[in-house]
């Protein structure tokens, strides 16, 4: 019997009953009726129960998605959707390119250009008693080149690469796969050469990856959401320019975007559009991926786009987030799209881009804090595994691998702690876990904007990418990444 993921509800119920506890409901009424049915838990790692429910559970899972709906959130006047509401929660939401920062000259003077170095332990009072950041000061914008978003490209393409094999596998069997290797602390791609045969049994690779990750089978970089959804944004951009709509985000996909490539929030959105639903109910509707990952993976073709202008990078994440999630899964959006706009300039270092990422999220949010955490965990602690074992602890007790909260401040951590390098910072953000592939993703995608040429990032990492990348979206299946550059930045100029 075929069981699709992800859109089953006697599977959807499981995970909005943990949804509806983390945004500020309170389902546990909801959840004794289900149980007491006999209503499973949502699963644990993959998208589908192993066997169908009765069809009596199916309906009663229906109904009680619509009314864990209808329960009103303790937390709805911090974490907004709407972006005005957002950015009226944002007391230091970034100026527009070329305008002038709220700050005064002694917060900038206060906080640099490079922000606090990492690993050392913050100053008191840094950001404020919320932890807000402070914005840094407007510059003139240089134009970015195409060696800047080549390197970004392919850090993208490598740091998802890096994780593919160990998607889904937990926080031990990645450190045991590694070290049974000598590859731990993480400095190159996966390997099953020389992992003891009861390893591997015990912690098999991603199953849907080692046949082109592990570092004995790449061979050009193999199809990957976490590449499509780039392509798709240029997609979108080369259509309808920097003014699109949420609608025009919908119908590029429904024209260029496989049902059967998308996952978590993105397939019930497309499920809703399917039915006739618009946006932004297609995020809200018997969704309960909607603060997961899905969103944030989207984000690195908004920033950059909109070199120097974060606020027009958040902008444009949001207008695309807000097909398929809401509050956090869409600040996790807009934070990348922010932070890789201040990184796509080539004048900051990593720590300066990070905070001014933080300045387009509400700073009671539950991703602000998770965010403000991991980048103090990074500056107090020399050892990343340290680091990871907090994060760990804090979060995956009532989060799943693939929610935006953990995986973000994850991403801040690696960042934070490698100082940007580009080793080290994929390194980092897979080797901590949870969703690896996507992690890997975006910290190779600002760490490589960071290094600015292609040039600059080690060829063991490169090399077996071969300049080609493997999708099904449009015409882009064998594309290199230089070509990729060029029509990156041909959008850069385009309004």
């Amino acid at each position: 019997m075929l069981r699709l993921t992800w859109v089953q509800p006697e599977d959807l119920l499981g995970h909005e009953l943990r949804q509806a506890t983390q945004d500020g409901r309170e389902p546990k009424a909801i959840a004794s009726r289900w149980r007491a049915a006999g209503g499973p838990d949502a699963p644990l790692t993959a998208g589908a129960s192993p066997s169908p429910a009765s069809r009596y559970l199916r309906q009663l899972a229906e109904d009680l998605l619509d009314e864990l709906a209808d329960l009103p959130s303790r937390l709805a006047d911090d974490e907004p959707t709407d972006l005005e509401r957002i950015k009226s929660a944002c007391p230091n939401w970034p100026p527009p390119a070329g305008g002038r920062s709220r700050l005064s000259c002694g917060q900038l003077c206060r906080w640099g250009d490079g922000g606090p170095p990492a690993r050392a332990k913050p100053r008191v009072g840094e950001g404020g008693r919320s932890g807000t950041p402070p914005a840094p000061a407007s510059a003139p914008t240089p134009a970015t080149t195409p060696q800047h978003l080549e390197s970004a490209w392919l850090g993208r393409a490598v740091g998802c690469l890096l994780g593919k094999p160990v998607e889904k596998l937990p926080l031990e069997a990645i450190r045991q796969l590694a070290s049974a290797t000598g590859n731990w602390p993480l400095n190159m791609y996966f390997t099953a050469r020389g992992v003891p045969q009861e390893l591997l049994a015990t912690h098999p690779w991603n199953r849907r990856s080692a046949t082109t990750s592990l570092a004995e089978n790449i061979d050009g970089m193999p199809e990957d959401d976490d590449l499509n959804y780039p392509l798709l944004n240029l997609i979108l951009l080369q259509r309808h320019g920097k003014s699109f709509t949420t609608t025009d985000v919908a119908r590029t996909w429904l024209d260029e975007l496989p049902a059967g490539r998308t996952f978590t929030a993105e397939r019930i959105a497309y499920r809703n559009l399917l039915t006739g639903l618009e946006p932004p109910h297609t995020a809200r509707h018997r969704n309960p991926f909607r603060e997961w990952i899905g969103a944030l993976i989207r984000a690195d073709v908004h920033g950059w786009t909109n070199p120097g202008d974060p606020a027009a990078a958040a902008e444009q994440a949001h207008r695309d987030a807000t097909l398929t999630h809401t509050a956090n899964g869409v600040y996790a959006a807009m934070f990348t799209a922010a932070t890789i706009a201040a990184a796509a300039t080539g004048e900051h270092d990593v720590h300066t881009c990070l905070r001014t990422g933080r300045t387009v999220v509400p700073p009671r949010s539950r991703l602000a804090r998770a965010v403000h955490h991991a980048i103090q965990l990074a500056r107090e602690h020399h050892d990343f595994d340290t680091i990871v074992d907090e994060l760990h602890a804090a979060h995956a007790p009532t989060h799943h691998w693939v929610h935006a909260v953990p995986n973000t401040a994850l991403i801040a951590a690696a960042l934070t702690h490698a100082n940007g390098d580009f080793s080290g910072s994929i390194c980092r953000a897979v080797s901590g876990g949870w969703d690896t592939d996507s992690n890997g993703a975006t910290a190779g995608s600002i760490a490589g904007l960071l290094a600015a040429d292609p040039a600059a990032l080690p060829d063991r990492w490169t090399a077996p990418l071969k300049n080609r990348l493997a999708t099904s979206i449009g015409d882009f299946n064998g594309i290199g990444f230089a070509t990729l550059a060029h029509l990156t930045h041909r959008e850069t100029h385009r309004s």
